[in-house]
């Protein structure tokens, strides 16, 4: 069975994480390929709601193994944390379930300090990152300084590598005006926690790809958002890692040849967290709204820093984009529940930038900034919709918004959310 691959189509907390645990329910593996516990998977099952950073998504389904793929960054100290907090819900975290590429780069004591001082020293000009060490950590891989997590066998060696790039950093963390680090100290428990993690150490490219050739069914999830992108993404308001179908394949070592889907989640509207251009974004009573009604988990907060979405209408020529460069054979829409209630709603369909028209994002940060959405007005709907478990049921212009968004995408929309909990996804 060919690899799925699961990609967010905005700029991330589109619902990534309940979209892979619906998916993995019929799949043998769930292979995380890129970023860093920057990265907030919430999935609701009951009462329980379980927040991830590192591990995959599919971790709450039985007979699931779960990969962290080489493109991934990770702080060992993090990873244990979630391990241990899985492990008290009684799900199996053990190291037959759970494989850390031995290629995985790690997140230091020293990553997180510089990441630290680095966006203090931008000012107003700060993009906004998640403070985790993640820029500082992809800058050491590219760099060919950087601790892969093959590391973690040897754990003299480890601390002794550890050591000397926490002294290195000391030199910046000064021009910075920041407080060193103690060698010694601020390495003990990212050693111990290494330690721990050695049984999870595999050759996960090896192990994806006969797994694959073995007609296996692997889910690869994406963290961040498409628009997110290094390449691809609103430079420099964009995460360090590849977030795009083409980051799957690098992030985890197989090929073109396995890929069989490739699913993009976007949400019903519009939301970002950090800085950057975001043309459809509102202030306001409409920006409330659109955070949601108030209850449980299900509103717009960043699940990792707890920061307030920026919210708007959706974003078609956005969303239009992340379709074309990440090749999306399909698209599952999320939070459809919260546009209930809204007498009419609004699509950007093409944008107005100095008194050009563009049908396509412009190419740089600058020109986005002053980019003007051209809006199409819809009908919305009165109805709740979170009790809706058939499509067919959902109001006539519930579905007719859904149907507009996968016509302007030129993708098929083949299942949408009405809230946050497993059967709350329901399949077109």
């Amino acid at each position: 069975m060919p690899a799925t691959i699961i990609i967010g189509a905005q700029w991330g907390d589109e619902g990534k994480g309940s979209t892979v645990d619906r998916l993995a329910a019929t799949a043998h593996v769930v292979a995380r390929f890129g970023g860093g516990d920057n990265a907030g998977h919430t999935i609701n099952i009951g009462r329980d709601v379980f927040k991830l950073h590192l591990v995959p998504s599919g971790i709450l389904r039985n007979n699931v193994t779960c990969v962290l793929g080489n493109g991934m960054v990770i702080n060992p100290i993090r990873l244990i944390d979630e391990i241990d907090g899985l492990a008290r819900f009684g799900v199996d975290v053990s190291p037959e379930r759970i494989f850390i590429s031995t290629r995985a780069h790690l997140i230091t004591p020293a990553h997180r300090a510089l990441d630290a001082a680095h966006e203090k020293s931008l000012g107003s000009g700060a993009i906004g990152t998640t403070l985790r060490g993640i820029g500082p950590a992809y800058n050491d891989k590219t760099g060919r300084r950087g601790i892969r997590a093959g590391m973690m066998a040897d754990v003299e060696l480890l601390a002794e590598v550890l050591q000397a790039s926490i002294r290195e950093a000391n030199v910046t963390l000064q021009r910075y005006d920041m407080d060193a680090l103690d060698p010694e100290k601020d390495t003990q428990e990212f050693i111990e926690a290494a330690a721990r993690l050695r049984p999870y150490l595999r050759d996960t490219a090896h192990y994806l790809n006969q797994r694959l050739k073995d007609g296996a069914h692997v889910l690869c999830e994406g963290a961040q958002g498409a628009l997110l992108d290094v390449d691809h993404g609103s430079y420099p308001y964009v995460t360090s890692s590849s977030t795009t179908t083409g980051g799957a394949l690098t992030g985890l070592g197989f090929g073109p040849r396995y890929v069989g889907t490739v699913i993009g989640v976007a949400k019903a509207f519009s939301t970002r967290v950090g800085g950057g251009p975001m043309p459809t974004e509102l202030e306001g009573l409409l920006a409330e709204r659109l955070r949601g009604t108030g209850e449980n988990f299900w509103d717009e907060f960043g699940t990792t820093t707890g920061r307030t979405r920026r919210c708007g209408w959706l974003d078609a020529v956005m969303l239009r984009y992340s379709a074309q460069i990440n090749g999306l054979t399909e698209m599952v829409l999320t939070k459809l529940d919260i546009l209930s209630g809204f007498e009419e709603l609004k699509v950007a369909v093409a944008y107005e930038v100095d008194g050009r028209r563009y049908d396509n994002p412009p190419d740089t940060a600058a020109l986005l900034e002053r980019a003007v959405p051209v809006y199409e007005t819809v009908p919305g709907w009165s109805e709740d919709v979170s009790a809706v478990r058939d499509y067919n049921a959902l109001p006539v212009n519930a579905k007719a918004y859904v149907q507009r968004i996968a016509d302007l995408c030129e993708t098929p929309i083949t299942m949408v959310s009405v809230g946050p909990e497993r059967d709350q996804l329901i399949k077109l």
